[in-house]
Parts: structure tokens; C-alpha cells; sequence
């Protein structure tokens, strides 16, 4: 019996068409959309203590992140196939694994005003900077136009959800941007870009903003 959790394409190759392509354009397009989605990990933070009754938020988040894993083991075990996979992925971990990982570990490890603003950097830069160095007529914009997209994110990450003051918050998101547009140059295989444009950023911003400043925020839940 053949495991797949998908329909045979059917809507990425309506979804390319309503873009004037084929299965291969909507592939990628749904790809990006579900990289963008990832940035709703930071509801975390507005769900109330105990909304889940028997789990905590941090129980949960985990076990989101234990079921990724294992959609991943059945891919390899099962042959479980799965949608917007690209060839380089067959025999390696899928990206999606280490951008779960990442989007977890950032919100687990790190205090609220970085995690936001790693997190909403990582799921709509990196898509964003994918579209931009394929296009023959938009890649010169590469890599200004996404470290700019980056620092935005970031500034709304520490001083809008994080509440850091302005002031520092921007000069933190100016570091941390052509850090996290440069975590996607070295191709390693067994680390994934998502996972480097997260913790790079996430790292420095603690050190510097954490630790070095004072800044508030101390705890993954501050």
C-alpha cells in the first residue's frame, strides 16, 4: 500500500496555473507559503498558561516537533512520501525537520524578544531571498533586499513582540540581518540553512543584547 500525505500534486499544479505555470511553480510557491506559516510557532506566547488542561505549552511544542521527526522516519522507513520535497532531500533530512527544529529551539531557548525576532526573519526572509536569487531580473537585488527585509523583521521582533527599547533594538536587528542573510552561503549537508539562519542571529543577539546590555528578557518566557 502506497503512504503519502498528499493528493498526487493536484493542488500545486492548480496553484501554478492560477500563476501562469505548472506543477513545478506551484510546488514552489506552496513550499514558500508553508515556510511563511511557520512563523505562527510565535502564538506561543499568546496562549494562555494551561490552555492545553493536561500539557504545558512547552509539552506541546515539543511533541509538534517529536511528530515532524517522525513524519520524517517513516519517509525514510516507510517510503511515507510526502509534498514540495526537492531531489537533494531523498537520501538526507528533509529541510522541513530543521526548520521545525529551528523554530522550536528558538522559542524554547532563547528569551521572547530574540525568538520573535528570529523566527519572523527565518520564515519570510529565507523564501524571500530563495525568489530573489533565482530571478535573472531580480537577483541583483540580492543579498540587500533581504538583509534590509531581515532587519525590519528583527526590529519588530525585540522592540514590537519582545518590548526591547527602540533605540537598541535597531542597532541589534542591523547586526543581526547580513549575520542571518550569511548563514545561507556555506552549503553543508547535514545543516540545513533555516537551522543556521535561526541560531546564528539567535546567538549573537543573546550575547550582545542578553548579556552584553542587560537588555530584558532573561528566560525563553520572559
Amino acid at each position: 500500500m502506497e503512504l503519502r500525505l498528499h493528493r498526487g500534486g493536484r493542488f500545486r499544479r492548480w496553484l501554478g496555473t492560477r500563476f501562469g505555470g505548472d506543477e513545478q511553480l506551484g510546488d514552489r510557491l506552496w513550499r514558500r507559503c508553508l515556510h511563511g506559516i511557520g512563523a505562527a510557532v510565535l502564538l506561543y506566547y499568546v496562549i494562555p498558561d494551561g490552555f492545553f488542561v493536561v500539557l504545558s505549552k512547552e509539552e506541546v511544542l515539543v511533541l509538534a516537533l517529536a511528530a515532524v521527526v517522525l513524519l520524517e522516519v517513516l519517509r525514510h522507513g516507510a517510503g511515507l512520501e510526502l509534498p514540495t520535497l526537492r531531489p537533494y532531500e531523498e537520501a538526507r533530512i528533509g529541510s522541513y525537520v530543521f526548520y521545525a527544529l529551528a523554530l522550536a529551539g528558538a522559542v524554547l531557548l532563547f528569551p521572547r524578544p530574540i525568538a520573535a525576532a528570529v523566527v519572523l526573519g527565518t520564515a519570510f526572509v529565507d523564501p524571500l531571498a530563495g525568489e530573489l536569487r533565482a530571478s535573472a531580473r531580480w537577483h541583483r537585488t540580492y543579498p540587500v533586499v533581504p538583509a534590509l527585509a531581515y532587519a525590519a523583521l528583527a526590529f519588530v521582533g525585540l522592540a514590537g513582540i519582545g518590548d526591547w527599547p527602540a533605540v537598541p533594538a535597531a542597532g541589534l536587528a542591523l547586526i543581526a540581518a547580513p549575520l542571518a542573510v550569511a548563514s545561507e552561503w556555506p552549503k553543508i549537508p547535514w545543516i540545513d540553512d533555516d537551522l543556521a539562519m535561526t541560531f546564528v542571529p539567535a546567538i549573537v543577539l543573546y550575547l550582545v543584547g542578553g548579556i552584553a546590555l542587560g537588555l530584558p528578557g532573561g528566560s525563553p518566557v520572559a
